[in-house]
């Protein structure tokens, strides 16, 4: 498959001569007289390209096919692009914007006031596709969050769990987490004009808790254990659980840092079961939410391969012993 824009804002220098290069060799076919049809298969392009560079050919021979370089220079060197890129970084808020989404017409404005440059919308589009960049669901992250604590514990903590593998243990991590009767929203197939409409309970705030485990070992199948529960839970740091720990000296605790829910892979699950299984679906109990609930789960437990996506979501990686 021949690829000509592969990240839509143009060939690169590398593609550039790789088409020439097919174009002079498709020009030495031209001369032998082979069909645009097996000179097309055998290149692995379009017919229609084909028979494009023989117009050109006939007109101008070999050199006619040669490439012309890129139509304009590019306005931003690639280390005007870095600082553009750093600055960036630093976030809307940075330049004097009050939220944290960077538009087109932000982002203009940012390269108008650092190179002095006039882009236009669609050419600043243009820009930040060619250099790797789309437009995205920002992800949220809390303000609480202590990115160098976290880093700490990947750094220092982690290496400490993930190497009791050595003695054949397991790693298990645990959330909990609150599903009520308000299903949350997917996309769905409609006529166009036509929104569809998911009808809930609006007065019901009911809710079912679920504690789950997934635990991991190297050689051997993820597991899922999980238990609903029809009030809410909250026994990451109970006085019980401590005195559990306490006396059994196979257990051993480590609490991830405070606001960093991407490191537990559990989070994961319940996405997986929000996503799915509780999408758009008209809960008419707590019973009904509860069984829907236990399908999801069931259908994650007998398929491994979801826990082992979510675990390698978190970045965190056990070596075998």
């Amino acid at each position: 498959m021949d690829t000509r824009y592969p990240q839509g804002g143009g060939l690169t220098a590398e593609r550039q001569q790789f088409r020439e290069e097919l174009r002079l060799e498709a020009a030495e076919r031209f001369a032998r007289g082979e069909a645009s049809s097996v000179t097309a298969k055998d290149l692995r392009v379009s017919v229609r390209s084909v028979q494009r560079w023989r117009r050109m050919w006939d007109g101008g021979g070999p050199r006619a096919l040669r490439s012309q370089g890129p139509a304009s220079l590019p306005r931003l060197s690639p280390r005007q692009f870095a600082q553009l890129e750093a600055e960036l970084a630093k976030g809307p808020t940075a330049h004097g914007w009050e939220d944290q989404r960077w538009t087109l017409s932000r982002v203009k404005t940012v390269i108008g006031r650092r190179f002095h440059p006039t882009y236009t919308i669609q050419g600043v589009r243009k820009l930040l596709v060619r250099n790797g960049w789309s437009r995205q669901v920002s992800a949220r992250r809390a303000m609480e969050r202590d990115d160098e604590a976290v880093a700490g514990w990947v750094k220092e903590v982690w290496p400490c769990a993930e190497g009791s593998r050595r003695s054949g243990a397991w790693l298990v991590f645990e959330d909990e987490a609150g599903f009520s009767m308000t299903p949350p929203h997917a996309k769905t197939w409609s006529q166009r004009g036509r929104t569809p409409v998911v009808r809930v309970r609006g007065r019901s705030r009911r809710r079912v808790s679920i504690a789950a485990l997934t635990c991991c070992k190297p050689g051997h199948r993820s597991r899922l254990i999980y238990r609903p529960r029809r009030d809410n839970l909250n026994i990451h740091k109970a006085a019980g659980l401590r005195e559990f720990a306490a006396s059994r000296d196979w257990l051993t605790i480590y609490y991830l840092p405070p606001y960093a829910p991407d490191l537990n892979p559990v989070e994961g699950i319940w996405s997986l079961l929000r996503r799915g299984w509780l999408s758009n679906v008209t809960f008419h109990t707590p019973e009904h939410l509860v069984r829907r609930t236990r399908r999801g789960l069931r259908h994650i437990q007998y398929r491994s391969q979801l826990m082992d996506g979510c675990l390698a979501e978190t970045g965190l990686t056990i070596r075998p012993a």
